[in-house]
């Protein structure tokens, strides 16, 4: 074993993790570069497609570096897929990157890289770890557009002290023209937007081919409850939603409130997608929760800029927050807490909180 003791890389032939593995090298690690198999399928892309996996062998080649393949399909479907098609039928909104980093990328695959003898596992996450007084934090990446902070609240704080994130502190431009300087092979090689699964469009189908029997269709209903269309199957739809719905109507329209057992989905002007705040359940915490009364800063959805927020109710299990600027607090989603650049942790989220409605005689 060399300088810095054995990490292994996570690489999944893109030009984030390849780069990480560069870096880590050029750093003095014994390095050990992974390609984790996930899924396959007739729906397989992304990160998990046989053409990725002979790129991240190609740039093992180059750096020189041991490169295995290793196979987690039963965790990966154990942990994401059952809990996705899980959580769409029950008129839920999933988040399988969170899922799968909490119980694979930063669980099982540790247990992997122990048995070589590792110290260390590293991944291209758009994201930076630090020494703190109190132990390791995660800080948000230094690139806004590619912060993947959001992802990795769930990780725990064991995980996160023998995590590395060597990109975490570039940006995607700095890290394509590094990976180039270094001739990577995947340094122009664009970026995955899919999830791997079940890429963009194909959610719904991917639900009905692995469910027991198809969710059943029912009635879209309005504020007042009248039923003013029907759907095929409440797994169609996300709180927020304006496309797709099916319905002429004089106004925009957005779906407002799912309820799986009665098979209904409500849809509302955009005012009724708005929130005065959420409540989030089965939380993890990567410091200490945060006091009641604390002002800290929300994200519900990896592209929803962080908002400010006031912590109401605080547990070690659930936290409740006041935010003026929700929109489509969708359940299932995460909600994770920022105190500045600092990741505090998050939990999954339950309801949102309505808008309080004036009474009569404030209104008189």
């Amino acid at each position: 074993m060399i300088g810095r003791g054995r990490v292994v890389v996570g690489m999944s032939g893109g030009v984030d993790s390849s780069l990480s593995a560069a870096l880590l090298v050029e750093q003095g690690y014994d390095v050990v570069g992974v390609a984790m198999r996930l899924w396959e399928g007739e729906t397989e892309s992304g990160c998990c497609s046989l053409d990725d996996f002979l790129d991240a062998r190609l740039v093992a080649e180059r750096l020189g570096i041991p490169f295995y393949v290793m196979d987690f399909r039963d965790e990966f479907r154990a942990a994401v897929v059952d809990n996705f098609v899980d959580e769409y039928r029950r008129g839920r909104t999933p988040n399988p990157c969170v899922r799968c980093n909490h119980s694979v990328k930063f669980a099982a695959f540790w247990n992997r890289a122990r048995e070589l003898d590792a110290q260390w596992i590293a991944t291209g996450h758009y994201a930076r770890r630090v020494d703190g007084p109190d132990g390791a934090e995660l800080l948000r990446g230094v690139d806004p557009e590619k912060d993947q902070s959001y992802f990795l609240f769930s990780m725990g704080r064991a995980a996160l002290a023998r995590t590395l994130f060597p990109v975490g502190h570039m940006t995607k431009s700095a890290v394509r023209s590094a990976a180039a300087q270094r001739s990577l092979p995947v340094a122009s090689k664009p970026d995955s937007q899919e999830i791997c699964f079940a890429p963009r469009g194909t959610h719904a189908a991917f639900v009905e081919a692995h469910s027991a029997r198809r969710p059943p269709s029912g009635a879209v209903i309005d504020e007042t409850g009248r039923e003013i269309g029907s759907h095929e199957g409440v797994h169609r739809f996300t709180i927020g939603q304006r496309r797709g719905l099916g319905i002429a109507a004089e106004r925009p329209l957005y779906v407002t409130a799912i309820d799986a057992e009665r098979a209904t989905v409500q849809v509302g002007a955009d005012a009724d997608v708005r929130s005065r705040g959420l409540v989030a359940r089965n939380c993890s915490w990567l410091a200490e929760p945060p006091r009641l009364g604390a002002h800290l800063a929300v994200k519900i959805r990896s592209r929803f800029a962080p908002q400010p927020a006031r912590i109401t109710e605080v547990s070690h299990a659930s936290f409740e927050i006041e935010s003026a600027a929700l929109r489509a607090v969708a359940p299932g989603q995460a909600a994770v807490l920022y105190d500045g650049d600092r990741v505090l942790g998050g939990g999954w989220i339950e309801r949102s909180l309505p808008v309080a409605q004036p009474c009569a005689a404030e209104v008189g």
